[in-house]
């Protein structure tokens, strides 16, 4: 039970899921999703996946996968969910039609993380313990390739075009880049201290990184493949929540308490504001207009209108909330508490109806998911019509 439940009376938690249990009954039919929504959690202390039903708000199947899950990553493409495995050297493949484990794909030692091409046939992996990448063919479940990187690469990015694929070597303070029809890194780029999470804009014309160690970003030309310029925020930078649009990037400082704004366009911090203790991750709404932001040190969400940098709202989860998402129509905000080991599930505004009058941002679950939850994907069953 988490830190929000453990205080509060018997009486109250009855309540408070009635309350629940009223809410999902009594939504109406234009609240209701065109196609099943499921979240999709890693447990890295139970090697387990927790399948949530989120229209439902309750978990529906626990699924067995390889040592210490990490990074999960949804494939609308081909409707399947794969899962770094960071101590078995493996990734899962999910097929979510089915929620179980399909096929098992070997890699290198220690992937953190899997990254999707748009279109969904390849997927890339830096490998941690043996300093390179798999390229993974997602049709033939198969790795197709191994390319070697700097030290210790903790993140594989891939461009929405699908032409190039950004890592980060966090031990060697390098950034390398891959020409993804050539399979092979074509460039290396000293950077700064610890680089770690990528941003690539839309247009796949600059990658920005996070070095949580000299607390920077650097700004990568991938056209001519060149460092533009290195631009500092606050303490410890480790993560990049993108506007869609790409015109700006919020960088989550984790001990500096802040977060800064990132102009793409002319590769300037154009202001910091606080927010809360050690913001850990943060995600921009569809509509440019809103960034949710987790704070590790004061077990909340803090809601930021995009606009004018003010909070505008903030909602209590569980105990050290980390990772975030937004379900597929955006009603519904998921956050993994690693602490606690749960998932909050937070009503938007999105969800209000005239049958339904509540403020929005309001906790309406907290599911368990096993300990140590490190990463959260979103996918709405069947919503793909072009699905393969």
């Amino acid at each position: 039970m988490n830190l929000v439940l453990r205080h509060m009376k018997k009486g109250s938690i009855a309540a408070l899921a009635g309350l629940a249990l009223l809410f999902f009954a009594a939504c109406d039919a234009d609240s209701a999703p065109g196609a099943p929504e499921f979240a999709y959690v890693s447990s890295g202390g139970a090697n387990t996946i927790t399948v949530i039903d989120l229209y439902e708000g309750q978990a529906i199947k626990t699924i067995s996968v390889g040592s210490n899950p990490s990074g999960v990553t949804a494939n609308p493409a081909r409707n399947e969910i794969y899962v770094a495995n960071s101590d078995s050297s493996n990734v899962s493949v999910i097929d979510i039609t089915k929620n179980a484990v399909v096929a098992t794909i070997g890699v290198h030692r220690g992937p953190f993380h899997v990254s999707v091409s748009q279109d969904g046939d390849r997927a890339y992996v830096a490998n941690s313990g043996s300093n390179n990448v798999s390229v993974i063919d997602l049709q033939s479940r198969k790795a197709i390739a191994t390319i070697p990187v700097g030290v210790a690469p903790g993140l594989a990015r891939v461009s929405n075009d699908g032409k190039v694929v950004v890592v980060s070597n966090r031990e060697s303070n390098s950034v390398s880049i891959i020409d993804a029809q050539k399979t092979a890194a074509v460039k290396t780029i000293d950077a700064c201290n610890h680089p770690e999470d990528i941003a690539i804009l839309p247009d796949a014309s600059k990658a920005f990184v996070a070095c949580s160690g000299s607390g920077q970003v650097a700004v990568i030309d991938l056209q001519n493949q060149k460092l533009l310029t290195l631009l500092y925020v606050g303490k410890t930078p480790v993560h990049l929540a993108m506007k869609p649009d790409g015109g700006e990037i919020f960088v989550e400082n984790f001990d500096g308490h802040t977060i800064s704004a990132i102009n793409t366009s002319a590769n300037e911090v154009s202001e910091s504001f606080l927010a809360g203790d050690n913001p850990a991750s943060a995600i921009v709404t569809s509509d440019n207009s809103l960034l949710y932001v987790s704070s590790f040190g004061t077990d909340s969400v803090g809601v930021f209108d995009v606009s004018t940098r003010k909070m505008i709202g903030k909602v209590s989860v569980g105990s050290h909330p980390d990772s975030i998402a937004l379900s597929p129509s955006e009603d519904l905000l998921l956050v993994a508490n690693a602490r606690s080991g749960d998932l909050a599930i937070v009503r938007t505004d999105k969800r209000a109806t005239k049958k339904i009058k509540s403020p929005p941002y309001r906790l309406f679950n907290l599911v368990p998911v096993g300990m140590r939850p490190n990463s959260i994907a979103v996918a709405a069953q069947g919503s793909t019509p072009g699905a393969k």
